[in-house]
């Protein structure tokens, strides 16, 4: 991805302030770049190269507007879609608002980003997207809202890779399983446990981290369309 010499390169970076998102956007900083963090929570990151946009993604009239005027500043080198939260529920305990909220935030916040930087990104000829989904989008008992959502992820990456695949433009998913976060915590996924993968431990956020970084990297030129597991074996044969 050819830039002005000496121009730190930037990355958008959505659910910045904790989790998996929090550990991409250090990476990146750790790595040079430039980072503009998205979240509904306030910064946790302080430093030089790190500014912060306090946001509600599942509100698009809100965030055209300040997706609209960061893009007239300067369009991103990399988009990562990390925001999200977890929901577990049985058939018979399926509640529509929680479904709506997860396509808000998983779904449609994904597609109003790449909606607005990606052709901005192919126009430019260089863009590097990466979208955070799961492990269990091929799907599992009781978490058939959340899986939904990230399955779409998988739909989505691969159509839009195959729009701007010609233009240096690539799109990827990486898909954890359990992961050390807080979402872990959450109290509404009671009724649905995490999994230990096989490794006998949980996923730490800077093994998803470290991935995502090799795939906004120029090294990772050749890498799109794809769904790449992070899983610690959980999605080997039984």
């Amino acid at each position: 991805m050819m830039r002005a010499i000496n121009t730190p390169p930037l990355a958008w970076v959505t659910g910045a302030s904790s989790g998996i998102g929090r550990a991409i956007a250090q990476n990146l900083l750790a790595g040079g770049w430039q980072v503009r963090g998205f979240d509904l929570q306030d910064a946790s990151i302080s430093e030089a190269d790190y500014a912060h946009s306090t946001l509600d993604l599942t509100r698009i009239d809100q965030t055209n507007g300040v997706l609209g005027r960061l893009l007239d500043a300067a369009v991103p080198d990399a988009l990562v879609h990390a925001a999200g939260f977890m929901h577990a529920a049985p058939l018979g305990t399926l509640q529509a608002d929680v479904g709506t909220r997860l396509w808000a935030l998983h779904v449609q916040a994904a597609t109003q980003l790449a909606d607005q930087v990606l052709p901005r990104m192919a126009a430019r000829g260089r863009g590097r997207c990466v979208l955070v989904g799961s492990r269990v989008s091929a799907g599992m008992p009781g978490r058939s809202q959340y899986a939904a959502t990230k399955a779409a992820l998988v739909s989505l990456a691969r159509s839009w890779a195959a729009e701007v695949v010609a233009r240096g433009v690539t799109v990827n998913v990486v898909s954890p399983a359990a992961t050390d976060t807080p979402m872990l915590n959450d109290p509404s996924r009671t009724s649905s446990s995490p999994r230990l993968p096989p490794i006998g431990r949980l996923i730490q956020p800077e093994e998803i981290a470290a991935l995502a970084a090799f795939l906004l990297s120029d090294a990772a030129a050749a890498i799109t369309g794809q769904d790449i597991a992070v899983c610690g074996g959980a999605s080997l044969p039984k």
